[in-house]
């Protein structure tokens, strides 16, 4: 006598239905993207995706909200690479990462010897090699999910909620190497790369770029740390 098959919880259901849409977006596009295909593609009876999210826009919601996990775990692996700690972690954050009401925040810590700057470069670069490569897929859906929030007023604080978690984290990781100003660095740097991720992915010279180079991207992340991380006047 076979044994009946136990259904998965349903957060374990959530996550399945956000993976397989995110997958579904970043290889047809927004117009790819239905209750129907979701069910199809993760194997789910029929009827399934529209049981836990009605519409479609809280299907694209639920998107925001797990990629923004995954962001934030990557972040946290690069603090943790870079011998951070929990810079940048919930209840973590380094010095300097208690705001500017905390006591002595105003002249922020010591600027980080370089060798933290290097192995902090190397974090991140191997992070961002790891989204240009094995993780291309879920950075285009990214950028094409972003700006279905550009055009519907109805997603646009479910993106920019998701968006403040990563730039919290890398604030905390920047106080944690020596940055005066931890928010303002922290949104440079997400800035900039995520118009390298753009470049690499979409951009103009997308297809016709070398696949990307370790080394490269390590000098680029240093440059970049340097940047944000340089003491205003």
């Amino acid at each position: 006598m076979s044994t009946p098959r136990t259904r998965p919880p349903a957060a374990d259901r959530r996550t399945l239905i956000a993976d397989t849409a995110i997958d579904l977006v970043a290889a047809a596009g927004l117009r790819g993207l239905t209750h129907r295909a979701v069910d199809g593609a993760a194997g789910l009876p029929a009827g399934s995706t529209s049981y836990y999210f009605r519409t479609r826009t809280a299907l694209i919601a639920a998107c925001y909200q797990r990629l923004a996990e995954l962001d934030l775990g990557d972040l946290g692996d690069v603090g943790d690479l870079a011998g951070l700690g929990d810079a940048g972690r919930p209840g973590g954050g380094g010095p300097g990462a208690g705001g500017p009401d905390a006591g002595g925040a105003a002249e922020g810590p010591p600027v980080s010897p370089a060798a933290d700057r290097d192995t902090a470069a190397a974090a991140l670069a191997g992070l961002l090699h790891r989204w240009l490569t094995a993780g291309r897929a879920r950075q285009l859906a990214r950028f094409e999910l972003s700006l279905e929030a550009a055009r519907n007023p109805d997603l646009e604080a479910d993106f920019h909620r998701a968006g403040q978690g990563a730039r919290a984290r890398g604030s905390g990781i920047l106080a944690a190497l020596g940055a005066r100003r931890p928010e303002e660095a922290a949104e440079l740097l997400v800035a900039w790369t995520d118009g390298l991720l753009y470049d690499r992915l979409a951009g103009a010279l997308a297809r016709s770029r070398p696949a990307p180079d370790l080394a490269e991207l390590t000098s680029v992340t240093r440059r970049m740390l340097d940047a944000v991380l340089a003491h205003p006047a």
